[in-house]
């Protein structure tokens, strides 16, 4: 019989906020944004002095002081400030572990601000299409989904667009799918999107090439105005806007792929990419970047631990692509990218190149 996990689960909505809300939303990133600044200038400085940096509860510590310093930091969300204390610390704490680089100061400036606060006595719910979040009452939103399990967090976003977002991030009771007998492999690719080893092939949608001459259009339009003006601000949103297009499309198309091959497969295995090395392919990155193999490999992830699947890798430098996977002869020529279909001169087996890929990919990992 299958059990139950509780998994965190985002669910990610639109919201409407109105003059009044906007503003309160504003004061919340601004404060926010100030508080991080502050405690990481503090931590910086205590790090030259000592050779040490600062704790979490050192950095919350400072909070009621700065909040008797500047009094217009009681206005906003008490928990939003302290979240902004908890990313200074995680951040430095990844750092020290290798996992990224030094914490930077925020700007008012980047295109993408945002900020967290917890669920506590009932300061975040939905009641049909109004959600409440904390200091700012009830805000319309587009509820494209119903809400599943118990809250347990809000992040609210400015997306470069101007659109307003928030994502709640729950405790959901999760059901694994039920067991099959179904192995895949999946060789990535430019020309098509993914080759399985039963040889069917996903077709590479090229959202990018499809926006390519529309994006053209606004992006000299930004370039011609003047900086900061009212209408280089519209040209720079419709930029924005456009490229949320395409990652919304993208992202649609992944989501859908990736979890019809989790339902229907018990294993899949997938091939370990360099994608970071693979990019300085001048030629080949912008194509690269457009088919977001990281963003395939993360879904499929996170998804096969929900439902109980099992997600297999073969190494970075596999020759999966050069290996007869009827009599394993490798033969090095089929490294140039431009052979597509070639013969094994040992079995005489005729092979694409993507979809014999994959079944090396499935058999290696395997």
């Amino acid at each position: 019989m299958n059990q139950t996990m509780l998994q965190h689960k985002a669910f990610k909505y639109r919201i409407y906020p109105n003059h009044v809300q906007i503003v309160q939303l504003r004061k919340t990133l601004g404060c926010s944004r100030f508080v991080f600044n502050h405690l990481l200038t503090k931590w910086n400085q205590t790090y030259q002095a000592t050779g040490k940096g600062l704790s979490y509860n050192t950095c919350a510590s400072h909070l009621p002081a700065m909040k008797r310093e500047w009094p217009w930091l009681k206005e906003v969300d008490s928990i939003a400030l302290q979240s902004a204390v908890r990313n200074v610390a995680d951040g430095f704490q990844r750092f020290f572990k290798k996992q990224n680089d030094p914490p930077r100061f925020k700007s008012r400036k980047h295109p993408v601000q945002s900020y967290t606060t917890r669920y506590t006595n009932g300061n975040i719910a939905m009641k049909g299409d109004r959600l409440q979040l904390p200091k700012l009452g009830w805000v319309p939103f587009a509820k494209s989904r119903e809400l599943e399990g118990r809250i347990l967090s809000a992040t609210v976003r400015l997306a470069p667009s101007g659109k307003w977002f928030v994502a709640l991030v729950c405790e959901v009771d999760i059901q694994p799918l039920p067991l099959t007998d179904s192995f895949l492999g999946i060789d990535v690719g430019i020309k098509q999107l993914a080759v399985t080893s039963e040889g069917h092939a996903v077709d590479n949608p090229r959202y990018t090439l499809q926006y390519e001459r529309m994006l053209a259009k606004w992006q000299r339009i930004l370039a011609r105005r003047k900086r900061d003006g009212s209408n280089w601000s519209k040209a720079k949103r419709k930029v924005a806007q456009i490229h949320e297009w395409i990652r919304n499309s993208r992202l649609d198309a992944m989501h859908k792929q990736t979890t019809r091959w989790i339902r229907e497969n018990q294993t899949i295995c997938i091939e370990s990419l360099r994608i970071a090395n693979m990019m300085k392919n001048r030629h080949l990155a912008k194509h690269i970047a457009d088919a977001s193999w990281g963003e395939m490999s993360r879904q499929l992830h996170y998804k096969a631990k929900w439902y109980g699947r099992t997600i297999k890798e073969t190494p970075a430098f596999a020759p999966t692509s050069q290996t007869c996977h009827v009599c394993g002869k490798k033969h090095a020529k089929v490294k140039e990218l431009s052979i597509r279909v070639w013969k094994c001169s040992s079995c005489q087996t005729v092979h694409d190149r993507d979809g014999n890929a994959a079944k090396n990919i499935k058999a290696m990992a395997l």
